[in-house]
């Protein structure tokens, strides 16, 4: 009986400390998505971005279109035509959906140049944003600071652990001055082949890639 009471007391010693060394950990989280919301150059970056996406976007549907005219002059003039000649204009037009097939790819592909933009324009933003909340978990001594806007298991926040108006004003800017209240980016597709293109960007994953509120 002894040896029982000694085991539940050391498992019960063990789960206080345990507790309170977990308590002492001080964490925190930012929503990115707030935070870029407020940042005019993060703005100006996405309309960017939309401008050649939508550009890009027409290209390749008129594109598509022009291969679907031929399709169907093929098909009107094929009982006239010889094998010789059905040949041929099958092969231009398979030959002319397969550059529009690769010019979509180059365009709205994983590695496409609507992505290398979108790093190019939002990474140094990114970069900003992760140095603020650096500088702010280094002074606080925060051990781990979430993006609530990347982390959909998050299921309940405390407000007073939101430090996105913190980092906010870090970087010079006033909490509550939305200036892009958009929807959320679409993410980047690319159609199957055949199909006309769909358009959207690619967030870059390495630094918060979306900004939230803050105190």
């Amino acid at each position: 009986m002894k040896t029982n009471s000694t085991i539940k007391f050391i498992f019960s010693f063990l789960f206080v400390v345990s507790t309170c060394a977990l308590s002492a950990q001080k964490f925190a989280y930012v929503d990115s998505k707030y935070i870029l919301s407020h940042m005019p150059e993060y703005v100006a970056a996405q309309k960017q971005i939309n401008d050649l996406s939508s550009e890009w976007q027409a290209q390749v549907e008129q594109k598509y279109t022009a291969i679907e005219q031929l399709e169907k002059s093929f098909q009107a003039e094929k009982i006239l035509l010889t094998e010789e000649m059905k040949k041929k204009r099958e092969a231009d037009i398979n030959e002319r959906r397969e550059e529009a097939k690769q010019y979509q790819k180059s365009k709205f592909g994983v590695d496409g140049d609507l992505f290398k933009k979108r790093e190019e324009l939002v990474a140094p933003i990114q970069e900003q944003i992760f140095q603020a909340i650096e500088d702010i978990a280094s002074q606080s001594q925060y051990m781990v600071v979430f993006d609530k806007a990347n982390h959909s298991n998050m299921l309940y926040t405390n407000p007073k652990h939101d430090i996105s108006d913190k980092v906010l004003k870090k970087m010079g800017l006033k909490p509550g001055e939305v200036l892009d209240k958009g929807d959320d980016d679409k993410e980047d597709s690319e159609e199957k082949p055949g199909e006309k293109p769909g358009t959207g960007t690619n967030k870059p994953g390495n630094r918060p890639s979306s900004p939230g509120k803050g105190k």
